[in-house]
């Protein structure tokens, strides 16, 4: 208590203290961005679909140190972490499970087939990420199965010149974080290094983390054909306390690694744009069950992916056609989840009508699976331009999720999977509005979505081990408002983000007594930040949320950043879950306490 105290002290004391400047500003706009994920690039403010944009500016303004912090100030998006430092955290959109959300990184596909639970493991730090594309409801029309709720593409930035930026920071739980990251504009190619190591004892038994990120992004021959090169490697070690076992006497331990190396390139003429891209993606997995008897309970899990892809867009008298042909081979080895491979491929076209006002876009992915044969992911989009400011959309398409691995394979004394299950299915739509200026933005939509064949853990009887099964159906359906408005004090800017989901879910009941399968979606979700700039230098964010999940349990979390500027330094305090609310994300771990960061930036020139 007494160090929030001195916190909030400290913080008051400098806006208090601090004199206006006068310093002319620009708004921003969503306006200017174009959505890239996609093989029909659009302006954003065009786009038939719920996309949330997340800028350079709005991360710097955050308070938060990793994307899965980032992504918990977006409504709508449920983060369910079991510790920090972005260790291990699940996302889901709108009520889909973390096997039926997609992650991209500059539009390459990160699904990994072992489990969802790793998606996260492929997040970049956020010093390299120009922007992140959220786009909410059906998207597998566009980026193929694991998007079964929707997919969040992290947009990397493009060069930093040439510059050298040291960081450090620390606090609370014993804290210490470290990264350097470089910018090298040549003549004919630019590079980006980022390295950073991320550590703490934790804030309760056995929840210490040791975490490290490498990035390498290169363009090369930019002066004529730009070849670009993607290169992450991320390593995770960390106390998983019941992260997925309720005993208090295992203590288990994890550790991952994730990398991906990718090349791209594009071919573009006045009407045609060509863009193929090669990649490889790995992901390992260990885990302990008893962190000092590795012999008790160990798995390990291995998968790599390896694919090629071609998108290509045509612009001509009677629209945009998009064209898209994606083929991955999936390989694993698992002590417990066996040797497997699957190979997939994807057709994708899509084609955009537009007749003064009104824009359609129908489109379909059709999926070969070695192992699940295939399977159609028809949808379309519609858009009307009512004025310059205010658009209209809608949007309906079928999607799926094959089953994980382990779904299918997973054993133990406890739990079953099932070689049988089939796909997860459903059909889902939306009906939403756009307003649009250069002081304020706002968007608001309704959604529907019809599930069947979900997976879910059943058995009959209290001894029997849970066996996964296709079994359950549900309805989810709700609405969400976002809201931005820009304004300035003084020529100072300020802003403030305001955001709202509320989301039902409807579950057909089964006849068995004993289910693992548990809908606890965010019922109710407020998101909202304060960023104002007290002087030219000293910058002040305050990020609320709230939510309340379906099973009844709610929280309120209170976090604040300040930051100072001065020539080539920069100071920074970021308070998180100032007022100590005790909650829960996922499980039965506890979240931390009240906590803050001290951080220290310098930039060489």
């Amino acid at each position: 208590m007494k160090n929030k105290l001195t916190l909030i002290s400290f913080i008051m004391l400098f806006s208090l203290f601090a004199k206006a400047q006068n310093e002319p500003i620009k708004m921003d706009s969503l306006q200017e961005v174009t959505i890239t994920s996609t093989r029909i690039d659009l302006p954003f403010k065009e786009n038939s679909r719920t996309i949330n944009i997340i800028s350079s500016e709005d991360i710097k303004n955050s308070a938060a140190t990793n994307v899965a912090d980032l992504l918990q100030q977006v409504a709508g998006i449920d983060i369910r972490k079991r510790g920090t430092g972005g260790s291990q955290a699940d996302l889901y959109i709108r009520g889909g499970s973390f096997d039926q959300t997609l992650l991209l990184i500059d539009g390459i596909k990160m699904d990994d087939a072992q489990t969802g639970h790793h998606t996260m493991n492929a997040a970049l730090p956020i010093e390299v990420i120009e922007r992140i594309e959220i786009i909410k409801g059906p998207a597998a029309r566009a980026f193929g199965q694991n998007a079964f709720a929707g997919a969040i593409n992290i947009v990397t930035k493009n060069q930093l010149k040439n510059s050298v930026s040291a960081n450090i920071e620390t606090g609370s739980f014993n804290q210490l974080n470290g990264s350097v990251t470089v910018g090298s504009d040549l003549v004919n190619s630019s590079h980006i290094a980022h390295m950073g190591k991320l550590s703490s004892d934790g804030y309760r038994t056995n929840s210490d983390y040791d975490n490290s990120n490498y990035f390498l992004k290169s363009v090369f021959n930019k002066n004529a054909l730009p070849i670009e090169m993607l290169a992450t490697f991320f390593e995770r070690k960390f106390g998983a306390e019941n992260f997925y076992t309720s005993n208090a006497t295992f203590h288990e331990y994890e550790e991952t690694q994730n990398s991906l190396i990718g090349l791209s390139t594009a071919f573009q003429t006045n009407n045609l744009k060509i863009k193929p891209r090669l990649y490889w993606k790995r992901n390992q997995d260990m885990f302990l069950l008893r962190r000092n008897e590795p012999s008790f309970y160990r798995n390990l899990h291995i998968s790599n992916k390896v694919g090629a892809e071609i998108n290509t867009s045509y612009t001509s008298n009677l629209g945009v056609t998009g064209l898209g042909v994606d083929v991955s081979q999936i390989y694993m080895t698992s002590n417990t989840l066996g040797d497997r491979d699957r190979l997939m491929a994807t057709a994708f076209l899509e084609h955009r009508f537009k007749v003064d006002n009104l824009d359609i876009t129908p489109g379909v992915a059709v999926t070969y699976f070695s192992d699940f044969k295939f399977h159609a992911f028809p949808g379309v989009d519609l858009g009307y331009k009512i004025s310059e400011n205010f658009r209209a959309y809608g949007n309906l398409g079928y999607t799926y999720r094959v089953p994980t691995y382990t779904d299918l394979y997973y054993s133990d004394p406890s739990s079953i999977g099932n070689e049988d299950l089939q796909p997860e299915e459903a059909l889902s739509g939306e009906i939403g509005g756009k307003f649009f200026s250069s002081r304020f933005n706002a968007s608001f939509a309704l959604f529907y979505k019809d599930a069947e064949n979900l997976i879910d853990y059943v058995k009959a009887n209290t001894d029997d081990p849970f066996m996964a099964q296709n079994i359950r159906d549900s309805k989810t359906k709700g609405f969400e408002v976002n809201t931005s408005y820009n304004f300035t004090v003084n020529n100072l800017k300020q802003n403030l983000s305001v955001g709202y989901t509320f989301m039902e879910d409807k579950i057909e009941e089964i006849n068995l007594d004993f289910s693992r399968y548990s809908i606890n979606s965010l019922k109710h979700h407020f998101t909202s930040r304060l960023s104002t700039r007290i002087t030219k230098n000293i910058n002040f964010n305050v990020i609320y949320k709230y939510a309340e999940r379906t099973q009844g349990l709610s929280y309120n979390v209170l976090d604040a950043s300040a930051i100072f500027n001065f020539n080539q330094v920069e100071l920074s305090i970021t308070a998180n879950n100032i007022f100590d609310a005790d909650y829960i994300e996922t499980g039965i771990v506890p979240m931390p306490p009240s906590n803050v960061l001290f951080g220290l930036r310098y930039n060489f020139k």
